[in-house]
């Protein structure tokens, strides 16, 4: 739905070549960026830890995580997808590991999210893809049936994960990729 680069907003941030790959190893690379997804992270907590793993001030964190949010932009022809697959009368369910202020930031900014049915949001319930709680939670909450649904993601241990409930699975690398594999699925 949102495109996420954060190569990009680091170049963008930071000058300094070493600095931009400390930033994109201990920070977005480390474990803490989970547990900001999660929920059980404040973002003045991960900056400070942050601080401390790179040699950044706090502020400096701080100021690139709140630069986070707006950096997410919609892919139109995704969107666009998303609306065609729901005219055809396909039920639509988010699932998504995001931090709270960058959920909170793309609810207020764009309307696509009324395509969706539901949806389940990482920090919200303390649960990251993937845990198997999370699927589980969105197949149960629902109720949907998991040999019925299919799951689209770009990381291939998200993917998995959802293998395991029997849900069919298409990586996502880009909007027509994704529609063509939905096309073979009979889906659009």
């Amino acid at each position: 739905m949102v495109r996420w680069e954060p190569k990009v907003l680091i170049s963008e941030v930071f000058a300094d070549l070493e600095i931009r790959r400390i930033v994109h190893q201990e920070f977005i690379g480390h474990p803490d960026w989970l547990e900001l997804d999660r929920g059980t992270l404040t973002p003045e907590d991960a900056a400070a830890r942050a601080a401390r793993r790179t040699g950044l001030s706090q502020h400096e964190v701080l100021d690139f995580l709140r630069r986070v949010p707006a950096s997410l932009v919609a892919i139109p022809d995704t969107v666009e997808l998303l609306y065609r697959l729901r005219s055809r009368g396909h039920f639509l369910y988010c699932l998504s590991n995001m931090h709270l202020a960058s959920i909170e930031h793309l609810e207020k900014v764009y309307t696509f999210w009324d395509v969706f049915s539901g949806k389940v949001i990482s920090s919200r319930l303390n649960l990251c893809k993937p845990e198997p709680e999370i699927y589980t939670h969105l197949l149960e909450t629902y109720q949907l049936d998991p040999t019925k649904t299919v799951f689209i993601d770009d990381l291939d241990v998200n993917l998995t994960a959802a293998r395991q409930f029997g849900i069919q699975t298409i990586r996502f690398e880009s909007p027509y990729q994704c529609a063509n594999q939905l096309t073979t699925l009979r889906c659009v």
